[in-house]
């Protein structure tokens, strides 16, 4: 597993090392189990891949939800709800600017991945199904962990 920082995915960047690793391990890990797995397995999982929110998408749900939830409240029980939104609008504006808000932190060391990551978990589950070339099955192992490392 690579210890560098990839600036072209900024979420990954503002995160911790630990917590990149961490989620690097666990792809790894799931690659792992599907090396001796069928074709119709890997299948399954990417499909899973395809539907599987990442942060980006965590991220717009949660403050969208928020900023409704409070102008909701404000207008029909308590001005003083308003303060929800006017709190939650200007972190997704930090995250759309920066790749960084107060959430991400959390969201990243509860395991939410981001885009990048999960494609990556893919690419290395198609090498496995053998999409790409026709290998023995030893090199494709071995080939689709080396893409996980990357």
């Amino acid at each position: 597993m690579k210890d560098t920082v990839d600036n072209s995915d900024r979420v990954r960047a503002s995160s911790t090392v630990a917590v990149n690793r961490q989620i690097d391990r666990e792809i790894e890990a799931r690659v792992r189990r599907y090396v001796a797995r069928s074709r119709e397995d890997i299948t399954r999982r990417i499909w899973e891949l395809d539907r599987e929110w990442d942060i980006e998408r965590v991220l717009e749900t949660n403050a969208s939800a928020l900023a409704f939830t409070g102008l909701f409240l404000g207008r029909k029980y308590d001005r003083r709800w308003f303060w929800l939104p006017t709190i939650v609008l200007p972190f997704l504006f930090q995250h759309a600017v920066q790749g960084w808000c107060p959430p991400v932190p959390i969201l990243r060391r509860l395991g939410v991945r981001t885009r990048k990551e999960i494609d990556r978990e893919k690419y290395a589950l198609k090498i496995l199904r053998g999409d790409f070339e026709k290998t023995h099955i030893g090199d494709r192992a071995e080939a689709a962990l080396t893409a996980v490392r990357m």
